[in-house]
């Protein structure tokens, strides 16, 4: 079932809509995405995707369901459990979370209540909304306490994580990050939380691939909770999941159903199960190595053409650009690279002076081109491209010549997972 047969099946039925299917797949064909919270499905997740187990309503857990009927879809959901167990080794997992926002939402319920300090990452250092930010539930609900990275090496500053923690003593400690290019060391943060007696939760919602892959450490055996997401690094549906120890499972599972959310995605489970079974696989081992290593070409490249690189380089699948130097912002940076067929964001970067929707940075990713196989030498290719953007941004030669470029790599490798 690939895309163009389910437009022409859809056409009948809602031209207006298949129209824009259409539309939508020629732009993801006809550009490079650089989105590092973006990548492209296999064939498989996409047929678990469409299948009827979306017509499912099957609220509660395997063997404790509200409705009748759910039988195959409890074996489906158990499924999806025991694979997401089996690629992190982890005690407990719930796979129920529709985005890992909610995983986030569902694990402070269930380990803190209203008004608890909590200790994350800046936000403009790298961290996420749902880590503090004040805009957001979790900003708004909980005593937020952050540290963020040192000013000189633009990496984690884990003396300051500690004196922070020492000086708010935090009932939970918030590890993981959206926008941090470093390892980050998790026994660290576990052997911080246990100082202060904290609880840990760490959000691998950009990395969960490259944990699952074995190119990052994992914070399964330091954490209390983990969260995170499968469409980004671990190349499955938009969807969230969360593991934990045994000792949190119920309040795991009550703070999902019925604490945050009603009736579970059937279908979504179902194609989460593929990707835990693809992450499984040993190719995908060197699916998550290739991104790694693209990464790095990637920032080095970049770093050579005489771009300033945030801390330096990378360790995972991403890149941050400070767009200082060049007098531009990232929103401005962002649009003239989209102009030319190149996705990318503008980010905030490390003691950013411009507000979020502006930006001073940009960010870059490695997980989308590397899934359609991109080689080390393209990957240096679009590193260039991207620099020659980024110096005459409103050049209409430029991005003429550019966007030419990107078509003949993207005819090169076609979207995955499509006829």
């Amino acid at each position: 079932m690939a895309s163009h047969s389910s437009c022409d099946s859809l056409s009948s039925l809602d031209p207006e809509l298949a129209a824009l299917v259409r539309r939508e797949h020629e732009r993801q064909a006809t550009t490079i995405d650089l989105i590092a919270s973006e990548n492209h499905v296999s064939h498989a997740v996409r047929t678990a995707l469409a299948t009827l187990l979306t017509d499912k309503y099957a609220e509660g857990y395997p063997g404790r369901r509200y409705y009748s009927g759910c039988g195959v879809v409890d074996q489906v959901e158990t499924l999806a459990i025991t694979r997401a167990k089996a690629v992190f080794g982890a005690d407990h997992a719930n796979v129920q979370p529709h985005a890992g926002s909610q995983a986030n939402f569902a694990a402070y319920q269930a380990l803190i209540t209203p008004g608890a300090t909590i200790l994350g990452m800046d936000r403009s250092h790298g961290g996420h909304l749902t880590h503090g930010a004040e805009v957001n539930f979790s900003g708004k609900l909980f005593k937020v306490a952050t540290y963020g990275v040192d000013r000189v090496t633009e990496r984690i500053d884990y003396e300051q994580l500690r004196a922070m923690a020492r000086q708010h003593r935090p009932a939970l400690i918030v590890a993981g990050a959206s926008s941090y290019p470093r390892i980050i060391d998790f026994a660290v943060f576990g052997d911080v939380a246990r100082e202060v007696g904290a609880l840990l939760m760490v959000d691998v919602a950009h990395i969960a691939g490259l944990i699952a892959g074995g190119v990052h450490p994992s914070p399964v055996p330091y954490a209390d909770v983990v969260t995170g997401t499968t469409q980004k690094t671990l190349r499955g549906p938009r969807g969230g999941f969360i593991l934990c120890k045994a000792q949190h499972a119920s309040l795991i599972d009550s703070a999902v159903f019925p604490g945050s959310q009603g009736g579970p995605l059937m279908h979504v489970i179902a194609a989460k199960a593929v990707c835990f079974h693809e992450a499984l696989q040993p190719a995908f081992r060197t699916y998550a190595a290739a991104i790694v290593s693209n990464a790095r070409v990637m920032a080095e490249e970049l770093a050579a053409e005489g771009l300033r690189v945030i801390s330096g380089g990378t360790d995972n699948h991403l890149a941050l650009v400070d767009l200082t130097p060049l007098d531009m912002t990232g929103k401005q940076a962002q649009d003239a690279l989209e102009r030319a067929g190149i996705i990318a964001n503008r980010n905030s970067i490390p003691f950013d002076t411009r507000p979020p929707m502006v930006a001073g940075g940009l960010r870059v990713g490695t997980p989308a081109i590397t899934t359609r196989g991109f080689s080390a030498e393209e990957v240096r290719t679009v590193a260039t491209l991207v620099c020659r953007v980024l110096r005459a941004p409103t050049s209409e030669t430029v991005r003429d010549d550019v966007h030419r470029s990107v078509l003949e790599l993207c005819a090169r490798h076609p979207l995955p997972g499509l006829d």
